[in-house]
């Protein structure tokens, strides 16, 4: 009988939760534009913030990304030989790693460490702290990300390097005695603005897409905080045959959809404007 009692409890209140929750989803009305989720949030609000969380995110990736293919792909270039080739070599035994792999091993090692490194200066304790997790796990998938995404970087920049080097003002450079950081700083970096550029523009929306694809896996970033993948991830979850919530899942989606878009225009547009050998076409 108390079993009895007790299993009718629980059911009981799991039907009384369930009902809360179904009744916190509300439709898109002109006091909520994009309807509220399951926790009764309000899904605009939800979609700017996560948008801000994947743009820093995919922000931060092309910067590291940059940072890497450019100073791999101009010191192999610039030196040539034997070490141009064994640095091409790995690039392409990278390339023909899994990228889903590279990034969950790059995820749970740089998390490790990160969660147990002081890197925030504590201005009231007068001291360095770890961050807390949810920070710590967005610098992990932005270095992460980043930290596959040079490959490509790295070879275009290599091939303009090679083609710099042979430059006369290269030569008389080398002539008058520069060393070669000055030389690759002052004479071949700044030549190479266009193509660093336009690589950036394109890899911020492929960073961003990584990412959400991660958070739709449940691997990206963690609650409390909310990127556009983490978003349909919940959309996804609550979905069933009897109630079809469509916001939750469309508008985070159509944002992501847009905002690719967009990004993908303006590179495009920065590649013809810098294409000087194009433009007479």
């Amino acid at each position: 009988m108390l079993l009895a009692c007790t299993l009718s409890l629980g059911w009981s209140a799991g039907a009384m939760r369930k009902a809360d929750l179904d009744a916190a989803r509300r439709f898109p009305t002109l006091e909520h534009v994009f309807g509220t989720d399951e926790l009764g949030r309000d899904l605009l609000a939800r979609t700017l913030y996560g948008g801000a969380i994947s743009l820093s995110l995919g922000l931060l990736a092309a910067v590291i990304a940059v940072i890497l293919g450019t100073a791999y792909g101009a010191i192999a270039g610039y030196l040539g030989g034997a070490v141009d080739e064994w640095m091409m070599r790995a690039v392409d035994v990278l390339y023909a790693l899994p990228t889903l792999l590279l990034l969950m091993l790059f995820a749970v090692s740089l998390g490790a460490q990160l969660e147990n490194t002081p890197l925030i200066y504590d201005a009231q304790t007068q001291s360095w702290r770890p961050m807390t997790r949810e920070w710590s796990r967005f610098v992990v998938l932005a270095a992460a990300i980043g930290s596959v995404s040079w490959l490509t970087m790295a070879r275009v920049i290599r091939g303009q390097v090679l083609s710099l080097r042979e430059q006369p003002f290269v030569e008389a450079a080398r002539a008058l005695g520069l060393p070669t950081r000055r030389i690759l700083l002052r004479h071949i970096l700044p030549n190479l603005a266009g193509p660093i550029v336009v690589f950036a523009t394109l890899t911020v929306p492929q960073a961003i897409l990584q990412e959400s694809f991660l958070s739709f896996l449940g691997i990206g970033v963690q609650p409390p905080q909310a990127t556009w993948g983490s978003l349909a991830a919940d959309g996804v979850r609550v979905l069933n045959p009897i109630r079809f919530d469509w916001w939750l899942i469309a508008f985070p989606c159509t944002a992501l959809s847009l905002t690719l878009l967009a990004l993908n225009f303006v590179g495009d547009g920065l590649r013809d404007a810098l294409d000087v050998r194009g433009q007479g076409r």
